[in-house]
């Protein structure tokens, strides 16, 4: 039996790979969890709520808030710029965490 191998030029595989990459956070037993996500600017970040009790995601700065998220509920957002972003559940504020956009 033979086989033949196949080589993809290296620019086929580069194109396949995704511009940006993605995060997830999920929201579980009253924590953030990554508690501190590093991204790109043009990233998006996403945070799932898995508790059985409503949480939200709110920056200390403005820039993004999130409604009430009940159980399997979801919200996303994309960073454009650079920095530091600080945010907390505004309904359980010791819930805490950070994304920094490079």
């Amino acid at each position: 039996m033979k086989f033949r191998i196949l080589a993809l030029p290296l620019l086929a595989l580069l194109a396949a790979a995704p511009a940006f990459a993605d995060a997830t956070v999920t929201i579980k037993n009253f924590d953030y969890s990554p508690m501190d996500v590093t991204i790109k600017a043009g990233d998006t970040v996403t945070w799932k709520n898995l508790d059985g009790e409503p949480h939200t995601v709110v920056s200390v700065d403005g820039a993004f808030r999130s409604k009430a998220l009940d159980e399997n509920d979801s919200y996303s957002f994309k960073f454009d710029k650079p920095g530091t972003y600080k945010y907390i559940c505004s309904i359980h504020p010791q819930m805490k965490a950070t994304i920094t956009v490079q």
